[in-house]
């Protein structure tokens, strides 16, 4: 299984006005298909947009279950998260977004997996430009 096509929304598209949804919907359906690979649900990150809107990964897998479709996970996913200001939710957005490694084992991890993948991206330091870069999108050199 090619994984890059499993998984074409980056952690970077917006679904909801939130960062990672639509990945983390794409992920929830892999495991529950049994097709996830190398894919974790529920991933640190995941879990962090899921603190964020005061959900469980119960209650999404279970929403991700009922509803086939983004628009079915969307309009539940509205009617339970937690609502957050505009300004609120795109601070938060991009604090994801910049989101590096935050311990030495986290470092470690990051630059094996960039020195797999591409050792002169030097300026690389967000997970979210690392999987874009893992699964064949464009990042620009910073």
């Amino acid at each position: 299984m090619d994984l890059r096509t499993s998984f074409p929304r980056s952690m970077k598209f917006k679904l909801a006005g939130h960062v990672h949804l639509a990945r983390m919907i794409d992920k929830c359906r892999a495991v529950l298909a049994g097709t996830e690979g190398e894919y974790i649900y529920p991933c640190p990150m995941d879990e962090r947009l899921m603190e964020f809107v005061g959900i469980t990964s119960d209650q999404f897998t279970a929403a991700v279950k009922a509803h086939s479709t983004d628009e079915g996970v969307v309009t539940w996913f509205e009617h339970t998260a937690t609502p957050h200001l505009p300004a609120e939710l795109d601070e938060w957005n991009q604090q994801l977004l910049a989101r590096g490694p935050s311990s030495p084992e986290s470092a470690a991890r990051f630059n094996q997996y960039l020195a797999a993948i591409d050792p002169t991206r030097t300026d690389l330091t967000a997970w979210s430009d690392l999987q874009d870069l893992e699964e064949g999108r464009m990042v620009p050199k910073r």
